[in-house]
């Protein structure tokens, strides 16, 4: 990232606010150098805290380490190799870890709050910035206590962010004691919380990143993809957002030299100076500064790594950081480059309006939309982003800010929006490793050999009064098999089918394995019934985990894993029997009611989620409809009145919630019924909302209707 105008939005962003005094950040790291030229004349102050014992180091000491820390970057060399040389000019282990932690700190609060014109320029220079040294040593700096008491210290303080440098790693996600107390007193102080999700290059965590409600922050390379080292997986994949970590410039202590460093501490600092400005925007709004708006801002409008292009895209958390489409989530309206008042007097002026117009930012590839071939717009002083270029499909999740930065087009002489861009309306939906499928079962070998073993050790079957030998593809022989013989289930490669083909290979894990293969069994065992049997089933619903595995069929087609390790939400529709179910409650409801209209409504929802709109189940809107079809046959008695009345679906919409529950994600899904017999009636809509930020979604409040004309 060579400069701040190269991520989309930031120069747009920052003609507007470069901070407000008023706004707080709290920056618990190192021990910062306040000596360095790019903090003087800005608000920057340290707390020495009373739980250290800090010691004298001598300036010799830290200039060896920044001339160490300089040539190593220049000539490249590897962690390794530059860690011998600092060991060779600082044998003390503890000063070296001091001085590491000085350097951690200028870099991050430079980050965030260089002063303008300095060797380092920050994004938010006029906010205030906080600093509170966790420790003086690397043994220290993830000690739970240390952290909770810096934590509790920047509650002290009246801070409004909390950028936390401390990534303590950890395999189950739970913190201690102190520290979950500590950050829950914060956010119950609207602080925002923010912190790296760290670089143990896999599906790792880190406290505190990992705690609820924290806003994780991945680091993403300057063509927009992900790190290897970045860590992933857990709660980062519905509470973390990726910024540019590579190559990004910070201050060193002892120094006025500035340095560029890459990794998730790089880029965390670039998500807090950014909520900075966002939250004095609020204040400029006459508002007081809103901690979670400014978090479901910033997660709700990123833009999700399109699978196609990226290798390994849960490593994108929800998605990489769209400033525009924040800002327009926090103001209402679309991000202009707002000009000074020189910038004005000395831009050219366009000889057929008397104005030169400017672009909306929409953190888009504007040369990928032909702006600078076809449309009249002409940017000025903003550059086209050279970071995180977005894919076709990611800017219809943006583009869409173009259009209606249309309708203000008049509102100033000084910005005017650009000719519209109309793609078609698109609704960001991250995608996560979270899964909830509906499809039908199926079950594969592998290979030849494992395929011969079911065959050599199956019974022959008896059809009538003659026997034919046993056949591992005849469904219903495997369910007999396996009804006696539970333990071979494990043997065959389960799949989620979608009209016959594989799109997962399901893997039950855990404590209830064995009766996630039962129920497996048995919804096999519902498929090969009879279509008028009672307990027929069409169709299953299907919630898990996509793991970055695949298994290669007996077929040659490799389909990726998805982990289920429990039974919840696992069902079968045996609809047969479930419209039968409904069709004797609406009678005894309803005086006069066409059954057969009503037969075909009733099923008509899941066929159409099943054909017209299937997915596989990993974008969030696709988990919400998928599970709205299930629970829409669980609560057909909701809309049974609409049924019952010849009215018919028409058409399903899928939209963001804009209400949820604090630390969810929440959608809409709307269902609309129209009169196949009098198109003057008035239409019926019924909405669920549906929160998927668990493994198996859940419907929020009752399912409301109303009637509307269109």
């Amino acid at each position: 990232m060579p400069n701040l105008a190269d991520i989309s939005g930031m120069s747009a962003l920052r003609s507007h606010t470069l901070g407000d005094p008023r706004i707080k950040i709290a920056v618990l790291d190192g021990k910062v150098d306040l000596d360095r030229a790019c903090f003087q004349g800005g608000n920057l102050t340290r707390i020495d805290p009373y739980w250290i014992e800090s010691f004298e180091i001598d300036p010799a000491d830290i200039q060896a380490f920044v001339e160490i820390d300089l040539h190593a970057k220049a000539a490249g060399l590897s962690e390794e190799e530059s860690g011998k040389l600092m060991e060779a000019a600082i044998p003390d282990e503890n000063i070296r870890r001091s001085i590491h932690l000085q350097s951690h700190a200028a870099h991050i609060i430079s980050t965030i709050c260089g002063q303008p014109g300095s060797p380092v320029e920050g994004i938010a220079p006029r906010a205030t910035v906080i600093n509170i040294p966790i420790a003086v040593n690397g043994e220290d700096f993830i000690n739970p206590l240390n952290l909770s008491r810096a934590i509790s210290t920047a509650i002290e303080q009246d801070v409004n962010i909390i950028h936390c440098a401390a990534c303590h790693p950890t395999q189950s996600g739970i913190a201690h004691e102190f520290i979950e107390k500590a950050i829950k007193q914060a956010q119950e102080n609207n602080i925002l919380v923010i912190a790296p999700g760290g670089n143990d290059k896999g599906e790792c965590w880190c406290i505190p990143a990992v705690l609820d409600h924290v806003l994780t922050v991945g680091a993403m390379k300057d063509t927009g993809e992900p790190f290897k080292f970045s860590n992933f997986g857990g709660k980062y994949a519905s509470q973390g957002i990726l910024a540019p970590g590579e190559n990004v410039l910070g201050a060193l202590p002892g120094t006025d030299i500035p340095i560029r460093q890459k990794g998730t501490s790089c880029a965390a600092p670039i998500i807090t100076g950014t909520a900075a400005l966002l939250m004095s925007l609020q204040l400029e709004q006459g508002l007081a500064p809103d901690a979670e708006a400014v978090r479901a801002a910033l997660l709700n409008s990123a833009i999700p790594c399109d699978p196609e292009t990226t290798e390994e895209p849960e490593r994108c958390l929800l998605g990489r950081i769209n400033i525009a489409g924040a800002y327009e989530l926090i103001m209402g309206t679309p991000l202009q480059y707002q000009q000074t008042k020189a910038e004005v007097s000395n831009r050219p002026v366009d000889d057929d309006s008397g104005v030169e117009i400017i672009a909306p930012e929409t953190g888009i590839d504007q040369g990928y939309l032909g702006v600078n071939n076809q449309s009249h717009l002409t940017v000025v002083s903003e550059p086209s982003p050279k970071t995180a270029i977005a894919s076709p499909e990611e800017q219809l999740v943006v583009a869409a800010a173009v259009q209606s930065a249309a309708t203000t087009a008049n509102a100033t002489t000084n910005v005017i929006s650009a000719t519209p861009i109309t793609p078609s309306a698109a609704t960001t939906s991250p995608r996560s490793n979270l899964a909830y499928t509906l499809g039908t079962i199926g079950y594969d070998f592998g290979t030849e050999a494992r395929r011969d073993t079911f065959k050599q050790f199956m019974p022959a079957a008896t059809v009538g009064n003659v026997q034919i030998p046993a056949n591992p593809y005849d469904a219903r022989q495997m369910v007999d098999y396996l009804d006696e013989n539970l333990f071979e289930a494990k043997s065959l490669i389960w799949t989620l089918n979608l009209e016959l083909t594989p799109v997962y290979a399901i893997q039950p894990v855990g404590a209830f394995g064995a009766e996630i293969y039962e129920i497996l069994t048995y919804l096999l065992g519902g498929q090969v019934l009879a279509e008028d049997d009672d307990n027929y089933i069409e169709r299953v619903s299907i919630p898990g985990i996509v793991i970055n595995e695949t298994v290669r069929l007996f077929s040659g087609q490799e389909v990726p894993i998805l982990k289920v390790n429990s039974p919840r939400g696992m069902y079968g529709w045996k609809v047969n029997s479930l419209v039968e179910s409904a069709l004797q409650t609406v009678s005894a409801n309803q005086a006069v009611a066409d059954e057969s209209r009503m037969r075909r409504s009733l099923t008509s929802f899941l066929n159409r989620v099943y054909y017209d709109l299937r997915n596989l189940g990993q974008l969030a809107r696709d988990r919400a409809l998928n599970f709205a079809a299930t629970n829409a046959f669980q609560a057909v008695q909701t809309f049974s009145e609409a049924v019952a009345q010849g009215m018919e679906l028409a058409d399903i919409e899928v939209e963001k919630s804009p209400f949820c529950r604090y630390g969810s994600e929440c959608w809409d899904v709307k269902l609309k019924f129209f009169d196949p017999d009098n198109g003057r009636r008035a239409k019926r809509i019924f909405r669920f909302t549906i929160d998927v930020s668990d493994r198996m979604p859940v419907t929020l409040g009752k399912v409301r209707s109303w009637a509307v004309s269109k």
